[in-house]
């Protein structure tokens, strides 16, 4: 299998599906498709999660220290009670061969003397026995309530234990979520182009919910189950050291069953979940497009990629399951040996007087308590290497390089009408590969300039420079005169609105929606802003108006709704430059010709950069840009620029001419077609 590091996409692809399959189930406990690829820093580091919280961490160690402590004690002061009741019944047994208060000592000599030598030295070994002396009931109430006290007062700590760990954790994991909002808040925009949604949301959601399971489940377990193994070690050798080695002689044994069958069964669960993974996919594929499977009459081979895919998953559950099953009957028959074997010799040394009847019952109960806290340990690995990974991605978005921070000795923002000039700007997202190359322009205010040219072309970056979302590598860029580079971020953004080809709503009302582009907007100002986009038009026939809640993406108002919504939003605003990136490039005629006449209202008095692949909804600009290649190759109005017969105008005739015109058959059509105005 591949390293973390030599991983290909579709590897990665295929374990990201599975971890998501195995979170979706509920089934923390189980064995994670992937694992991390620097467990130990990773591990190292998440529990340095917990260092504020030092101080509360001591209190949860003391708390389960103690607890361990007197759970420990218990089964020896229980196996006490047995001896009272035993020891008080074979007084009462001998009272009809010795007169009533006859002394142990000459009891033994009796007993030794009628050749009773192991009875003998069984009764030598009772504590404070006395012929007919019977059961001591006063002495039996006092130690079966110090066991209930013992056990309660251990379940008291254990409950403070846990509570205190809860809020370790519940604010832990807290801060974490406060760091990484923070840190999204801090990435720059070359992040997000380079990092699915799916994946990102998957690390603040899945995988810190995992790594909260984890530490949950892990942390108070792991304390409790090594504190509880070294104590009951220390009772068990102080009661009998021949029978703790016969209860660690099962040791080795686990250790042989968890090394044969655990890695086998790790790998099954892993290949378990990655068939999970896969079928998930394909279920989702089918569903998703299941009018083109039909339309295409590829039913029968979804079914059979189904069957296929639902067969791997079932061989792989098989597998998983059955080793995974054969451990428990394992380790239930190793306990049984062991249990055979503490019977045997300590029935021999009760027998012989070197043991107490209530100490080989204690003894039991310590080899029971010794094995599962070992079981609990070993199950605890797949959790910990589950939440591990989950920590390494979030630690990797958290140490991901930041945007620079604004300057401490920026400039203070000058009002001013919004005039935009580019001198001799140069950008490339890839140092190898220049994107744009010594760009410089001069926008008017309340002019509309529109941004043409081929995808790729470096239309939209264009504005992403300008809202300063990516830094130039070259020349500057001015707004009213001030560079924008000395200017704050959120100063530059405060001036500018932005409507793009996606409408952006949250689940809220549409007059909070609208109110979104300036918070401090009256009711008034909402209004108006939604008049002047056309937003009145159709609010009116929706139930509350205005108060009408929009639903999950906004599926209750139609595309072009969403899309006035956002004009209004951008409105509300009153920026001083506007941004329309393809604004309308994803509805119908009649629904652009709507958001044409609310952008005319936006746009009035602003000016306004237009990013259209549409040439119809730039022919009134008052500047038209031509861009390939990161450069501006013509400039001027629409009926400049089809004069020329250059890069706008053979933009003009592929999109309302030709299906598709390539360079050489622009070059003939040129000829062909001289004196033709496409216009």
């Amino acid at each position: 299998m591949s390293t973390p590091e030599t991983m290909t996409e579709a590897e990665r692809l295929e374990i990201e599906q599975a971890e998501s399959a195995r979170q979706g189930s509920g089934d923390h406990d189980s064995v994670p498709p992937g694992k991390a690829a620097r467990f130990g820093p990773s591990f190292r580091r998440l529990i340095g999660l917990l260092r504020p919280h030092a101080g509360a961490f001591v209190v949860v160690s003391v708390l389960g220290a103690i607890g361990v402590v007197l759970a420990v004690i218990a089964p020896k002061v229980l196996g006490e009670a047995t001896n009272v009741i035993f020891e008080g019944v074979v007084s009462s047994a001998l009272a009809g061969q010795f007169p009533a208060g006859t002394a142990q000592e000459d009891v033994v000599a009796a007993l030794q003397v009628a050749g009773q030598t192991e009875f003998a030295n069984m009764v030598a070994a009772m504590d404070g026995f006395r012929v007919g002396a019977g059961v001591d009931f006063d002495r039996l109430r006092w130690v079966i309530v110090a066991v209930l006290v013992i056990y309660v007062v251990s379940a008291i700590l254990s409950w403070v234990q846990g509570y205190v760990i809860n809020i370790i954790m519940v604010r832990t994991m807290w801060r974490l979520r406060e760091d990484v909002e923070a840190k999204i808040n801090r990435l720059p925009l070359s992040y997000f182009d380079r990092v699915q949604r799916g994946e990102l949301i998957s690390r603040v959601t899945n995988d810190i919910d995992n790594i909260t399971q984890t530490m949950q489940q892990s942390l108070s377990g792991a304390l409790t189950s090594i504190l509880t193994v070294v104590g009951v070690l220390v009772m068990m050798f102080s009661i009998s050291w021949q029978l703790a080695l016969v209860a660690l002689v099962a040791l080795p044994l686990m250790a042989v069953v968890f090394g044969v069958i655990g890695p086998r069964s790790q790998k099954a669960f892993a290949t378990q979940w990655r068939k999970v993974g896969r079928l998930n996919a394909r279920v989702e594929e089918s569903f998703s497009g299941h009018a083109l499977v039909r339309v295409y009459g590829r039913e029968a081979d979804a079914r059979e990629k189904f069957r296929k895919d639902n067969e791997d998953l079932f061989q792989a559950a098989f597998k998983a399951q059955f080793l995974s099953g054969m451990i428990m009957p394992s380790m239930m028959f190793i306990g049984s040996l062991t249990y055979v074997g503490i019977a045997v010799l300590g029935g021999l040394q009760v027998a012989s007087g070197q043991l107490r009847l209530g100490d080989v019952q204690a003894f039991i109960q310590y080899s029971q308590q010794f094995t599962q806290p070992l079981s609990e340990l070993g199950g605890m690995a797949a959790v910990v290497q589950s939440g591990t990974a989950s920590a390494e991605r979030v630690f990797d978005l958290l140490d991901q390089d930041e945007q620079d921070p604004d300057g401490p000795d920026g400039s203070a923002l000058v009002p001013g009408p919004g005039v935009i000039e580019f001198e001799h700007v140069s950008f490339s997202y890839d140092p190898a590969a220049p994107l744009i190359r010594d760009l410089s322009f001069r926008v008017e205010p309340g002019h509309t300039v529109a941004i043409v040219g081929p995808t790729g072309a470096g239309k939209t970056t264009l504005v992403n420079l300008l809202m300063r979302f990516y830094e130039l590598d070259g020349g500057r860029i001015l707004l009213d005169g001030q560079d924008i580079a000395r200017l704050t971020r959120d100063d530059v953004r405060s001036r500018t609105g932005m409507v793009l080809q996606d409408p952006w709503l949250f689940a809220g009302t549409i007059r909070d929606n609208i109110r979104y582009g300036r918070q401090s907007a009256s009711d008034t100002d909402v209004l108006e802003a939604a008049t002047a986009t056309r937003v009145d038009m159709f609010v009116h026939s929706l139930p509350d108006g205005y108060d009408t809640t929009l639903d999950e993406d906004a599926a209750n108002v139609s595309a072009g709704e969403r899309q006035l919504i956002t004009i209004a939003r951008a409105f509300v605003a009153q920026p001083a430059v506007l941004i329309l990136d393809e604004a309308t490039s994803s509805v119908d005629t009649r629904t652009e010709l709507l958001l044409q006449h609310a952008m005319s209202a936006l746009r009035a008095g602003r000016t306004s950069f237009v990013i259209a692949h549409r040439l119809s909804t730039v022919r009134d600009a008052d500047l038209i840009l031509v861009m390939e290649h990161g450069d501006i190759v013509e400039q001027g109005t629409h009926d400049e620029l089809i004069s020329r017969r250059g890069a706008y105008w053979r933009l003009y005739r592929a999109q309302f001419e030709h299906a598709f015109v390539d360079e050489d058959e622009d070059g003939a059509g040129e000829d062909e077609n001289a004196g033709v105005d496409p216009a």
